[in-house]
């Protein structure tokens, strides 16, 4: 064998580790991206379930015979915290968003629940997690989008295999909350 055979090998083979190094580092800072996204997601899903029980109590204060509508917020709000994978979360986070939207309706057959200044911040607040749990989402889908094209595209899908498996999008299983708002200035 001829040295320049060998070295061709030899660069080939260099070559092909440096490949391996670099792809691998990319999946695991990619991976790193989804997690730390999630992590985001998770803490604003936590200021938000702990808000929940706040606005239940305040709306018993006015509409105590509105069980039905403040047990089911409760239930979903349960079932929310105990979610773990993202579709999972997603699920029963629809149904939270649906149970405190029942709540807003609520509170508009209530006007001196809408008057008072507690519930009022408590919306308020409400509403900021809202946005914010949205901007997370935005980050946490840009960072799996990022994550599952690299895994998947040719030639780093040979080296993901079952490594890094694709991450699953966190998207809105809620038909109602795909529906544009009603605004009303009456």
């Amino acid at each position: 064998m001829s040295d320049t055979v060998f070295y061709a090998i030899g660069g080939g083979l260099i070559l092909l580790i440096v490949w391996i190094v670099v792809t691998w580092n990319s999946f695991v800072s990619a991976r790193n991206k989804v997690e730390e996204a999630w992590s985001g997601i998770d803490v604003q899903l936590k200021r938000r379930h702990d808000l929940v029980p706040n606005l239940v109590e305040t709306v018993k204060g006015y509409a105590a015979h509105e069980r039905e509508t403040l047990t089911e917020v409760t239930r979903a709000r349960g079932a929310a915290m105990a979610a773990s994978d993202p579709a999972d979360v997603a699920r029963t986070e629809g149904a939270l968003t649906a149970a405190l939207g029942d709540v807003r309706a609520l509170a508009e057959q209530y006007p001196d629940l809408q008057a008072a200044a507690n519930f009022r911040g408590l919306q308020s607040h409400l509403a900021q997690l809202e946005d914010e749990i949205q901007a997370s989402r935005r980050i946490y889908n840009s960072n799996v989008q990022t994550y599952n094209t690299r895994v998947q595209v040719f030639p780093n899908v040979l080296l993901a295999g079952s490594s890094f498996p694709a991450r699953a999008f966190f998207v809105l299983d809620s038909p109602a909350e795909r529906l544009v708002p009603a605004v009303s200035f009456a």
